[in-house]
């Protein structure tokens, strides 16, 4: 838990992965595409002294990512987002079975979220089903651009994914969280586009879709779009590092959102490893909109807990202290 200036801040990371890179696991030169694309953006968008090396970056393992996390990172909760990657990796890129050992271990400080792709069709669907008891699946995170045989992307609305996503409803699984963002090397960029949200938004309005990433760099598309469907929220990882590199343009970004959505869609990501969370915590306590960007109000410490924590916690039913909900009202 973070206290700064009186206030305590309840913060649930909504976005963490535990992955191997290792060059052991890559199944082809497109895994080191892809982990080196990982790591510039990390050496590019941290301080100098949150940089890793190369090597640790590969692979850093469940004992760290407790200590990055819950010891050093003011986390009280972290909600594992997956990508398998199967394509690219040998064992997959997120590491299911230590993610879920840690989840199964730690489950006051950690939620496992798991993955689909309905280009596996009724077998995929199987898995689905069983996968669900197993994990006690509250959401899922899916990539739209990975890569299966020929296909390089699938889109939300193709016919299989609505028998997913009607599995889903059937499963209790509520909170689909997509990556609809930067592409990523060797990935294709339109298969990140952000419009297909819309219709199964309006679709399957019983679930919840998270956008991470907000869908940059497509942020005007994806805020039409929340405007107007209520069931969907935005994921701030990528975008959280720009208060350190770009702090106005994170002040664009922070400021159109709230715009939009309001503070009550919004959820606080480090997208750990590419980042750790403490200096972004530390950062956005302390962010104001500059005075100049005054078609955007300012940034009221409600807002702050909200983004932070309360949202995600309100999502996934995270039991949260008394002293850190929100004390003032929310800025309209």
């Amino acid at each position: 838990m973070y206290t700064k200036d009186g206030e305590s801040y309840f913060i649930v990371d909504a976005h963490i992965a535990l992955w191997d890179a290792r060059p052991e696991n890559q199944l082809n030169i497109h895994g080191k595409q892809f982990i080196d694309c990982f790591y510039d953006y990390h050496r590019n968008l941290s301080p100098e002294s949150e940089l890793w090396s190369y090597e640790e970056y590969l692979y850093y393992g469940g004992e760290r990512l407790m200590k990055d996390l819950f010891d050093e990172g003011h986390v009280d909760h972290a909600i594992f987002q997956p990508a398998r990657l199967g394509a690219f990796y040998r064992n997959g890129f997120g590491q299911t079975e230590e993610a879920f050992a840690l989840a199964s271990k730690h489950p006051d400080k950690l939620t496992y979220n798991h993955c689909w792709d309905p280009r596996f069709e009724q077998a995929g669907l199987d898995r689905l089903r069983r996968d669900a008891e197993r994990f006690q699946l509250k959401g899922v995170k899916l990539y739209t651009a990975e890569w299966h045989g020929d296909s390089r992307g699938y889109k939300l609305d193709d016919p299989w994914s609505y028998r997913y996503l009607e599995a889903a409803q059937e499963l209790g699984i509520k909170n689909i969280h997509i990556h609809k963002g930067p592409t990523i090397r060797p990935l294709d960029r339109d298969a990140f586009d952000v419009a297909d949200v819309d219709k199964v938004a309006t679709d399957f309005t019983d679930l919840n879709f998270v956008v991470e990433h907000c869908g940059l760099p497509r942020l005007e598309d994806f805020c039409w779009i929340a405007t107007q469907e209520p069931n969907v929220h935005a994921g701030l990882a990528v975008a959280m590092p720009f208060i350190h590199t770009r702090p106005r343009y994170f002040a664009q970004i922070i400021g159109e959102l709230l715009y939009w959505l309001d503070e009550n869609r919004i959820q606080f990501s480090s997208d750990y490893a590419l980042w750790t969370p403490r200096w972004l915590v530390e950062r956005f306590v302390d962010f104001q909109i500059p005075e100049d960007m005054t078609e955007y109000a300012p940034l009221t410490v409600a807002q702050k807990k909200k983004i932070l924590g309360l949202n995600a916690a309100a999502m996934y039913d995270i039991p949260v202290p008394a002293r850190c909900a929100v004390t003032e009202p929310a800025a309209a």
